[in-house]
């Protein structure tokens, strides 16, 4: 039951991580006018990649973070 209680900790912390990168990649895939189908540039390649990466990092941590509360009993 210790090793749940760490695991959950950590996925909730990769889940707040991730959550600001996607949040600051965001902002800067709107502000620059990126289209995440354009790629025109390496910019627009990088940051709309490291964009959808976030995504598959968000749900499987969320995923942990929560079935955790559930694995405590």
């Amino acid at each position: 039951m210790v090793y749940t209680k760490s695991m959950q900790k950590i996925a909730t912390r990769v889940f707040i991580w991730a959550s600001v990168a996607f949040g600051i990649l965001g902002l800067i895939l709107v502000l620059t006018g990126t289209d995440p189908g354009d790629n025109s540039s390496v910019f627009a390649t990088v940051v709309s990649r490291l964009f959808q990466a976030t995504v598959f990092i968000i749900l499987p941590s969320f995923g942990l973070s929560v079935a955790g509360k559930y694995l405590k009993k």
